[in-house]
């Protein structure tokens, strides 16, 4: 751990966008017009299907959408939704017990984790996040077309090259543009982050920030060590533009220290595959193909640099922010150990009553893990209009944030 700085230093100051303020350009009608110019259709040809043509043709949706409302930069941003989706499929550490040398006790003690949820049959990770963007959208009463981004922050989507665009389509959001943020339990603060600049740099009005994950998808269901801890689920939040007197972003604080890769990783590898060669030197093929390893995982490293590292993001976010802990009504932390969880809160001197975990019911869901748990704690009335939240990432890459945010 000596060679990370990031890891066992204190961290350097980190970049942060919001003390960019926008300029005279942004603001001026010229860069208005230029934004809000109608770009010509892009034209594509329709596949073929059964000596048929589909229905749908490329671009059509966005050429045919309704005319935004001119972006106006420089605004605030805030909280007005949220929903969540899990599997069916409830695993218990009893069930685990049937397929690894563990118990419920031993599990429980540890982690804090009895159950967790798990994709089977016809579910996808996409249908969650669809599900629980839609429960979002009806608690901001924000209706699909005026939505104007989608960011899926995910580290397993059920396509390799991402299913942003496919989680807008399925929502009706044809108004949206969409894209994937990869920061593993990182990955949802990122994303709202990033959500607040589209909207304060950006003009945008409506931006979704959907965290899900299903890292059962990678876990060795022989080895206790990860097996136990991990679960499948999506969690969404409708981050919408306000004035800068509403502005919901107190402060935030981010890290990342490549160091750190080598203790929680998923790494690529290469399969086994017949090589064809000739004998005037030309390079064998076909391509290797790859494949990715379950998740490997050194707990002990990991425990050290979040109990580390958190408490000092949120102290920073929190100096941004001109607040204390005393000022926080919640600390909600990323759900990947109940010790960590404890431990952190110990170090910031927030009551157990000001800490929001439902580790218990679903194990680390990953980037879905904050916004599942906000959703529980909203819809059952913990959390209340203007409360101020100070929600933190941690995981793989290493990564690390964290945000004070107000809830509506």
């Amino acid at each position: 751990m000596s060679n990370a700085p990031g890891l066992v230093s204190p961290p350097a100051p980190c970049f942060r966008g919001r003390d960019l303020a926008p300029s005279g350009l942004f603001r001026s009608g010229l860069f208005l017009a230029a934004r809000n110019a109608r770009r010509a259709p892009l034209k594509c040809c329709a596949a073929t299907v059964g000596g048929g043509v589909e229905d749908h043709v490329l671009g059509t949706a966005a050429a045919s959408s309704k005319p935004r409302l001119p972006r106006v930069v420089g605004m605030g941003s805030k909280l007005v939704g949220c929903g969540s989706a899990v599997p069916k499929l409830l695993i218990s550490n009893d069930d685990l017990a049937q397929i690894v040398e563990t118990s419920d006790e031993w599990i429980s003690v540890r982690t804090g984790i009895r159950n967790r949820r798990v994709l089977t049959g016809n579910e996808t990770l996409s249908g969650l996040a669809v599900e629980a963007a839609k429960r979002a959208l009806q608690m901001a009463q924000v209706e699909p077309d005026d939505v104007d981004l989608v960011i899926m922050c995910t580290s397993t989507p059920d396509d390799l090259f991402g299913c942003g665009a496919r989680v807008q389509r399925d929502l009706g959001c044809k108004n949206a543009w969409a894209f994937d943020a990869t920061a593993a339990c990182s990955g949802f603060v990122v994303g709202l982050i990033t959500a607040t600049r589209f909207i304060k740099g950006g003009g945008f009005q409506n931006v979704l920030v959907i965290g899900a994950d299903a890292l059962s998808r990678f876990v060795d269901w022989t080895d206790r060590g990860t097996c136990i801890l991990f679960g499948d689920a999506a969690g969404a939040v409708l981050v919408q533009a306000c004035s800068d007197e509403e502005d919901g972003l107190l402060g935030f604080d981010f890290h990342s220290d490549g160091h750190g890769q080598k203790y929680l990783n998923a790494i690529a590898k290469d399969e086994e595959t017949e090589l064809i060669s000739n004998n005037n030197g030309a390079p064998l093929f076909p391509a290797k193909r790859s494949s990715f390893s379950c998740i490997q995982m050194n707990g002990k490293e990991v425990f050290r640099f979040a109990v580390r590292c958190v408490p000092q993001s949120i102290e920073a976010a929190l100096l941004e922010a001109g607040l204390t802990s005393s000022s926080i009504d919640w600390l909600l932390l990323h759900q990947a150990n109940q010790r960590i969880i404890d431990a952190v809160a110990t170090r910031l001197q927030m009551p157990s009553d000001k800490v929001i975990s439902n580790l218990a019911n679903y194990g680390n869901t990953s980037a879905a893990s904050i916004p599942l748990a906000l959703d529980e704690a909203v819809r059952s009335g913990r959390v209340q209009a203007g409360n101020t939240i100070a929600a933190a990432g941690f995981g793989a890459g290493v990564t690390w944030g964290s945000a004070i945010v107000r809830w509506k």
